[in-house]
């Protein structure tokens, strides 16, 4: 289907680097192996193998997109029964320990990131060549792109600056604040802003657009109003990026990297994985899960049924919302439309554990050939749009009416979405102050429907109790680190409260 940045998957352990080889001009090289990390970079070439190797772990972050909803209220676990992936039920249910596979990878698959991203930062200096600061500027940004991952579910991590965690260094090295997370992501951000192209080289590597979004979201995240307004304005007043007309389109495999993309993480099908290792996908491992459960019909593929909507989250889009059929699969309805399909024989599907009805489909996996490599369910090509221009705008909106900015910008950008989503004006919102406010962030559920941000919306914005099920104050906001982390640190990393 495609093959742009990432084509194998390997491990980049503490001590040993392993190149990798992926397709077109920037990756298409043999895979090379060091087992000796401290003489590596000696090349351009050795640079560019590293950045691939921090660009990999993009691809994990699918746990992070379909937990973002299963943690919210949009939607339930699902799955086939109340103990399927018993890590995300308990996610869902608000009763996570620090006894949970899942959250412990993405610590993991997060840190990981961290490493290969801090693994090039640690010899930055050891060899010139021409375009190293763009590759300096790439490797801050993932690192920053890692970190926001990691302070947005756990809270203070533990930082090494620019070098590689070793064996011991747990032990003795702490937690940092959270203020002093956001600082360094900042930091990485505002270095890659600055010396980031505008325009990929090749798709799936980041732009000057995607610093500026992420830095303005990491503004936002804590309240720095100013600072996200001007930097998102500055990215608004300068954008490549525009609106899709129809939103349809952006979630189709003709829509991957449109104009509407800030920055979107690539798969491919073109090597598979299993349910041992589902982190050696190159495919979006998300999609399939969310597939409809032995399902036979046109546009579709089949799936194990989890993170399915809540009837109240489709009764939150409006009437005359064109986005709700885009966002939500209505399984009777599109079985009651299709009744032609096989011979008149119809749709048929089953249903699973927490059956709605509903699906998330923007990200249900799509008909694909016969001769895609691995499990169909496993390994689907869907990119995921992980900054959607709409998000920046609403972004933008958000800063300007929280930190009673400019009510007139943060109506302007809002009503440029909801323009796109009626096909009029005659829904334009007109409210200002602290209802203009709810007017947005109820804008971003329905724009962001099923793309991982509910929750984390939720909790920043002091939203999250009394409306996820379960919510408990003081201690949700974050998620546990994983018991052998603390184990591990003896002592030195203190568990987040609650916990």
């Amino acid at each position: 289907m495609k093959k742009y940045l990432f084509t194998t998957i390997v491990t980049l352990i503490l001590f040993s680097t392993i190149s990798i080889s992926c397709s077109d001009e920037f990756v298409n090289k043999k895979p090379q192996y060091s087992i000796d990390s401290e003489n590596y970079f000696n090349s351009k070439e050795d640079y560019d193998q590293a950045l691939i190797a921090a660009y990999d772990l993009l691809q994990t972050t699918y746990a992070n997109a379909i937990l973002g909803e299963i943690a919210s209220d949009n939607t339930l676990c699902g799955g086939e029964s109340p103990t399927d992936v018993i890590g995300w039920q308990q996610i869902d249910d608000m009763i996570h320990t620090p006894v949970n596979s899942n959250l412990k990878d993405i610590w993991n698959w997060m840190f990981a990131g961290v490493q290969r991203a801090n693994y090039i930062m640690e010899f930055q200096n050891k060899t010139d060549f021409a375009g190293k600061t763009q590759v300096l500027a790439e490797t801050r940004f993932l690192r920053a792109y890692y970190q926001f991952e990691l302070v947005k579910w756990f809270g203070g991590i533990p930082m090494k600056t620019d070098a590689r965690f070793k064996v011991g260094d747990e032990k003795t090295i702490p937690r940092s604040s959270v203020e002093e997370v956001y600082a360094s992501i900042e930091a990485d951000l505002i270095f890659a802003a600055a010396n980031l192209s505008p325009t990929a080289s090749q798709k799936g590597r980041v732009t000057k657009g995607a610093a500026q979004a992420l830095l303005g979201k990491a503004y936002l995240y804590q309240n720095k109003f100013a600072l996200a307004a001007s930097t998102l304005q500055t990215l608004i007043n300068t954008s490549p990026y525009s609106l899709v007309t129809d939103y349809n389109k952006i979630f189709e495999f003709e829509g991957e990297n449109g104009s509407e993309s800030v920055f979107e993480i690539q798969y491919t099908d073109v090597e598979g994985a299993g349910f041992p290792c589902l982190q050696c996908s190159e495919g979006n491992v998300a999609v399939g899960f969310s597939g409809v459960r032995n399902y036979t019909g046109p546009l579709f593929s089949p799936g194990f049924s989890f993170n399915v909507p809540t009837q109240e989250s489709a009764d939150a889009f409006e009437v005359g919302d064109r986005r709700r059929d885009v966002a939500i699969l209505d399984i009777n309805a599109w079985a009651a439309a299709n009744t032609s399909f096989n011979d008149g024989k119809g749709i048929t599907f089953g249903k699973g554990n927490e059956d709605t009805g509903f699906f998330n489909r923007k990200y249900l996996p799509r008909v694909r050939s016969d001769n895609a490599a691995g499990d169909q369910k496993l390994t689907n090509p869907n990119n995921y749009r992980a900054i959607r221009y709409a998000d920046v705008l609403l972004m933008a909106a958000e800063a300007y009416s929280r930190g009673q900015i400019d009510d007139t910008k943060a109506r302007q950008y809002l009503n440029q979405v909801r323009r796109r989503a009626f096909g009029d004006t005659n829904h334009d919102i007109s409210a200002s102050g602290a209802a203009l406010t709810d007017f947005i962030l109820a804008e971003r559920r329905i724009e962001l429907f099923g793309e991982g941000h509910r929750f984390f919306d939720l909790v920043r914005t002091g939203k999250a109790v009394g409306t996820i099920p379960g919510f408990k104050a003081n201690k949700n906001e974050l998620f546990p680190l994983p018991i052998e982390e603390i184990q591990f640190a003896n002592g030195n990393w203190a568990q987040n409260p609650g916990y």
